[in-house]
């Protein structure tokens, strides 16, 4: 027998042989999350150490382990079939969206952000770049939204179960979203002031994205750039500059993490969850119509007047980037519907 770390039960004379062996069985175990390791894994691990001993070496018995353990984590995550109870699973798939929103969302406003630059100083000279701009503008708004509205309900609860004295298990969660958030809004205010689209030339459509806005955009984006691949340009920027680049991806990921945890420890009502589901479709589509306005940019733009709307090997990853995270965006939120369907019925 094993005990609930794969190990050999203590007292048990067994070779060095059935300890690798059980080693080897253990190793493969970590393919599976740690929720399923926790309720499945001792049984697990004996059947692996009997199949072992039968067949020593075995490719394919190591990619059907590393398969299902990665599927069993797209469950886990709300991104495929059901392991948890539906509720659970819908705030799964619920943090696994907010997560592609994010990442989506950070590659977008850094995309848009270079637009709003040249929209400063002329007017773009291809229908491509104007569309792109009109679109993008439009989408990052809606998605900007609905984060504000999908986190209202969450800070709600968490402001409830602090009042009634419940929160144990959010206060670094919380903590960590909080410390995330002053560092991107401190960060993003001071560099805003060197923003390059700052005094350009008045035309027509300018205002179409106020100053300050596409400034803090601009700013908190700054890490996402191509300067990493060339040091010598990098060296040439401020130092203070520099380490904002490498800091703001950090206190990004700290928001993330930290509202992702929240979430997850949070006993949420079915009404709120199917208010979520709601905003998921909504969040879905608003990624669609800002992947095709980049899309717009990137294939019909052009370079611009005086090169002010060039599109570089940045974008272009940064535009598989987003494809990337819609997909999965999408698939939380198919989840999150199905899952919504099932309290409705429940």
């Amino acid at each position: 027998m094993w005990d609930c770390a794969g190990w050999p039960a203590a007292g048990d004379d067994v070779s060095d042989a059935s300890v690798t062996v059980v080693r080897r069985a253990t190793s493969l175990l970590r393919w599976y999350p740690k929720s399923w390791r926790a309720r499945y894994g001792d049984e697990f691990v004996e059947v692996l150490v009997s199949d072992m001993a039968e067949r020593p070496r075995s490719r394919r018995r190591a990619l059907n382990v590393a398969w299902s353990g990665l599927l069993a984590r797209l469950s886990e995550a709300g991104l495929g079939g059901r392991m948890l109870e539906p509720r659970h699973q819908m705030r799964a798939s619920l943090v696994s969206l907010g997560c592609a929103t994010a990442v989506f969302l950070v590659f977008g406003v850094t995309m848009w952000s270079q637009l709003t630059i040249g929209w400063q100083w002329s007017e773009p000279d291809a229908a491509g770049t104007t569309a792109a701009m009109v679109v993008m503008t439009a989408a990052v708004a809606l998605l900007a939204s609905l984060v504000v509205l999908a986190a209202f309900p969450v800070g709600w609860n968490v402001l409830g179960r602090w009042a009634r004295r419940q929160g144990h298990g959010l206060a670094w969660p919380s903590a960590l979203f909080l410390l995330g958030g002053a560092l991107v809004v401190a960060g993003g205010r001071h560099f805003a002031n060197g923003w390059p689209g700052t005094g350009g030339h008045p035309w027509a459509h300018r205002g179409l994205v106020p100053g300050g806005v596409g400034a803090f955009a601009w700013a908190s984006t700054l890490s996402i750039s191509s300067y990493w691949a060339h040091p010598g340009a990098l060296r040439s920027f401020p130092a203070s500059e520099v380490a904002w680049m490498a800091v703001s991806p950090m206190a990004m990921t700290c928001v993330v993490v930290g509202a992702a945890k929240v979430v997850r420890r949070l006993d949420l009502s079915p009404r709120v969850l199917r208010y979520e589901a709601r905003l998921c479709r909504l969040a879905t589509l608003g990624m669609v119509v800002s992947l095709g306005g980049c899309a717009s940019w990137l294939v019909d733009g052009g370079s611009g007047p005086r090169n002010l709307f060039h599109s570089g090997a940045i974008d272009v990853v940064g535009l598989v980037v987003m494809a990337a995270a819609l997909a999965i965006a999408h698939r939380a939120a198919h989840r999150a519907g199905v899952e919504a369907r099932g309290l409705d019925t429940g």
